[in-house]
């Protein structure tokens, strides 16, 4: 696959706000590392500006771990460290300076985070990434879903999502992409082998990159940071899905070569998304 002609060559007198400032909600007390990896795979596939919006308890720490580059905007928490309903408001004022919202890596299944979850997206008009736990707070519904949002289920989280065995999700993994896609007006990534992009005009891509090495904590993560990434510098949603999920299998293919399936970590397919850009350039 090469890059899309909208992505290269950048333009001369370019800067950070042509490519897009992207707004993750993520991480809790024991999930913090899943908001650092989505904000390093979002700044390496080339993102303008990143703001990671976290619990104000993990903001020390994580100022210690993240990138350099990313921002971070410290927000009302629960007591056991995830974020509380009481972020909504100042969510919202943020949400009105960025162009995409993504939420979901590390949030907790926590019911004061899920709850956050779904306030905002029913109600911040913002394009969205949805993964991990801020797609468990869709679980029984889906109305909430919108035209163009981007959503990544592994099996078992698309299997809470239509209230079905991850046996049958695998089973149909296809035919359920399609159906769900062009039901909802989503653009769905389906993980794992072979993933999956379905789009609302019945589009569906199968990847062939990647390897088993990438079944591993925190590669959704960096997934999802990469298709924000293609979103925020103009690519729409089914092609910023497409393109995210071959040069996060690509890079991943890279690191399993260096380090081998079994050593693999997550990390280790960050490093390697610049090698990969440059082999789809």
């Amino acid at each position: 696959m090469r890059l899309p002609t909208r992505l290269l060559p950048r333009k001369i007198n370019s800067n950070k706000n042509d490519f897009g400032h992207i707004f993750i909600l993520a991480g809790s007390r024991p999930y913090s590392g899943a908001a650092v990896l989505c904000a390093a795979g979002a700044m390496r596939s080339g993102a303008g500006l990143v703001t990671l919006g976290i619990p104000e308890g993990l903001n020390t720490a994580l100022i210690k771990i993240k990138p350099k580059e990313v921002m971070t905007l410290p927000l009302p928490e629960t007591t056991s460290g995830s974020l509380s309903t009481r972020a909504y408001s100042k969510i919202k004022d943020f949400s009105r300076k960025i162009d995409i919202l993504v939420i979901g890596p590390g949030l907790s299944r926590e019911s004061s985070a899920q709850s956050l979850a779904r306030k905002i997206i029913r109600n911040i008009a913002r394009p969205m990434v949805i993964d991990a736990d801020g797609l468990n707070a869709l679980a029984g519904r889906l109305q909430y879903l919108k035209d163009g949002m981007v959503i990544t289920p592994h099996p078992g989280e698309m299997a809470r999502l239509l209230e079905a065995s991850i046996a049958k999700v695998q089973r149909e993994r296809k035919t359920i992409t399609v159906n769900f896609s062009r039901r909802y007006k989503v653009t769905l990534v389906l993980k794992g082998h072979n993933t999956l992009v379905g789009d609302k005009k019945g589009n569906l891509y199968v990847n062939q990159t990647g390897n088993p090495g990438m079944a591993t904590a925190g590669s959704g993560d960096v997934l999802t940071g990469m298709i924000a990434a293609f979103l925020a510098q103009g690519l729409d949603s089914f092609n910023a899905a497409k393109l995210a999920v071959y040069v996060h299998g690509l890079a991943g293919d890279l690191a399993a070569r260096e380090k081998t399936q079994i050593s693999l970590i997550a990390s280790d397919i960050i490093d390697k998304i610049p090698e990969a850009i440059k082999k789809c350039s």
